[in-house]
């Protein structure tokens, strides 16, 4: 009878297994380490969803992904209150490659700033087409003409 460990040895002997086995518990640590964020924070997923400017799915999706960008975890950082910062440890030191914003708020700024000028974007399309239904409506209509056509009739 094969037990667990053996069976377990038997896989991650695999060539390649046992680099998949580490690549996957990083996807689980990163998607557990930001859904326990946002629950310390005390919010939903559709709470926070409003915060970043996206839609409840898109923050599940963030949270079960491993190729999360930079400036997506950014957003979904500050919207918790937090700010994002990246390290590299190569020989004992640690290098700094992203501090994140001094001010929290501030990754929402492109966000907060887009937001009002799609919307007014769309009131003016909106008015736009009115404007443009109106004046086809008041404009004077012809009077339908009939033409006479005449047919030969073929002997």
């Amino acid at each position: 009878m094969t037990t667990m460990k053996d069976w377990e040895r038997k896989v991650l002997s695999t060539l390649g297994a046992a680099d998949r086995v580490e690549s996957i518990e990083e996807e689980l640590r990163l998607a557990a380490g930001l859904t326990a964020l946002r629950e310390r924070t005390g919010l939903s997923q559709r709470e926070l969803a409003k915060r970043v400017g996206v839609r409840q799915p898109r923050i599940a999706a963030i949270e079960r992904s491993h190729n999360v960008t930079v400036d997506v975890l950014e957003r979904y950082v500050s919207a918790l209150g937090g700010r994002l910062e990246v390290s590299v440890v190569q020989n004992g030191k640690r290098i700094a490659l992203l501090s994140g914003r001094r001010d929290p708020s501030a990754s929402n700024a492109k966000e907060a700033t887009r937001a009002p000028r799609k919307a007014a974007a769309t009131k003016k399309a909106a008015a736009t087409k009115k404007a443009a239904a109106t004046k086809k409506a008041a404009a004077p209509r012809k009077p339908a003409t009939k033409t006479a056509t005449t047919r030969k009739k073929s002997a």
